[in-house]
């Protein structure tokens, strides 16, 4: 029984410590972090966007912090300067992501800027970028012979688009690809102001 207690008090004070240092340690150092200046809240239409973003599983696949040139080759790569606390002010949750299956997107807006770009990439990624691994996305697009006047008609490569039809973007493929564009974190970094007490 002696032994017992022992064992549980053990278990209970390394439970504590960790949660400490991995879950509170962290939190009091970042939550009061401002946004920096040059960084602008998500509009509507990114926020739904952003919404198609999570729903799809692009999180699985790409992360969203490029890290800093000691620590790994994503300067090298033209992914863009490593992220601060600052640079998810108004992210919530935070699509940090775990796996670099492919290119990290915090800067994707800078490097790829182009509506008909990030549209014919999410309808057929390997038409874009051979070799991709990135699964297509057709249900947010729609072939009809004809689009309407209020539609955003996609240009894709020769070969893609069935003769005499034309491929439209639904809204979530169009905001989606507005997301992606605001991620750019192309304003320099300076020190944020000072938290509030």
């Amino acid at each position: 029984m002696n032994n017992a207690i022992k064992l549980i008090s053990g278990a209970m004070v390394t439970l504590l410590f960790s949660a400490t240092a991995l879950v509170i340690l962290p939190y009091l150092q970042v939550r009061n972090v401002q946004p920096l200046p040059g960084l602008s809240p998500y509009t509507s239409t990114e926020l739904r966007g952003r919404e198609v973003y999570i729903a799809n599983g692009c999180v699985y696949c790409h992360t969203q912090q490029p890290r800093a040139k000691g620590f790994g080759p994503d300067f090298s790569r033209g992914w863009g300067r490593a992220t601060v606390a600052g640079d998810y002010a108004y992210d919530e949750p935070h699509l940090l992501g775990t796996m670099r299956t492919g290119p990290d997107l915090m800067n994707i807006g800078v490097r790829q800027p182009s509506d008909q770009w990030n549209l014919g990439h999410l309808f057929q990624p390997r038409a874009y970028v051979p070799g991709s691994i990135m699964p297509s996305f057709p249900f947010l697009f729609e072939t009809k012979a004809k689009a309407d006047p209020d539609e955003l008609v996609v240009n894709l490569p020769p070969g893609l688009v069935p003769s005499g039809q034309v491929v439209v973007a639904r809204p979530q493929a169009v905001d989606l690809v507005k997301y992606l564009q605001s991620l750019k974190r192309d304003y320099p970094v300076v020190a944020a102001p000072a938290a509030k007490p």
